[in-house]
């Protein structure tokens, strides 16, 4: 199932993500696909990782980016590579 903007996805933990930046893949929890927030959770899941409350997440190649809207166990995956936490871009001082 392709990442969808604007929709809320929820791992097997009760972690749940919004879905920022989409794309043709598959977010998934270890090996287990996570499900849109209507469907429930899914069956399965590693939570080997964990996300954080406000933080955001980048695919590798930066096809897909989530945002965490409620923390838990999840290892964060993309097409099976793992997301990576995305650092806040530095503004300019306005002195």
């Amino acid at each position: 199932m392709p990442a969808q903007v604007g929709k809320r996805y929820i791992a097997a933990s009760g972690a749940e993500l919004i879905v920022t930046k989409g794309g043709d893949g598959t977010l998934q929890d270890g090996d287990t696909p996570l499900n849109i927030k209507e469907e429930g959770p899914p069956a399965g899941g590693s939570g080997n990782g964990e996300v954080q409350l406000g933080k955001r997440y980048a695919a590798g190649d930066g096809a897909v980016e989530v945002l965490c809207i409620k923390p838990g166990k999840v290892e964060l995956k993309y097409d099976g590579t793992p997301m990576a936490l995305m650092q806040p871009k530095v503004l300019p001082s306005a002195d």
